[in-house]
């Protein structure tokens, strides 16, 4: 798996964020992060991408188990990803702005099935 950070460094790809649900991401993978005991739960990251005809845009985030079955982002506003995205007239969102449109871009995507898939291949 690349590492997810590096997505930040990836060339920017532009945008309109009233469109971003229109993206279409696929799962490069999940890094699981174990550190055996019991008081510190199952966490990682995980990366996703998708080519456009502008470049390979991607997404990736911190996710920590909840509790079995359970996962959830670490920090919804710590999105990294090299997707700038545009507002109305034409602007670069700042990312307090874009945070909301990122959300719904990881919300519409099967993330969870993907991090569990990789948790139970840690168990297998």
């Amino acid at each position: 798996m690349k590492p997810a950070w590096s997505v930040y460094a990836w060339p920017p790809v532009l945008w309109q964020a009233d469109r971003a649900v229109e993206l279409h991401f696929r799962h490069l993978g999940t890094r699981v992060l174990d550190s055996g005991h019991k008081m510190f739960p199952s966490s990682g990251q995980t990366l996703w991408a998708m080519p456009s005809s502008v470049g390979e845009a991607g997404m990736a985030w911190d996710w920590v188990m909840l509790s079995q079955g359970v996962v959830a982002m670490a920090d919804p506003l710590s999105v990294i990803t090299n997707l700038r995205l545009l507002g109305p007239e034409g602007e670069v969102l700042t990312a307090w702005q874009a945070a909301r449109h990122l959300n719904e871009i990881v919300h519409s995507l099967a993330w969870q099935c993907e991090v569990q898939r990789a948790l139970k291949g840690r168990l297998n």
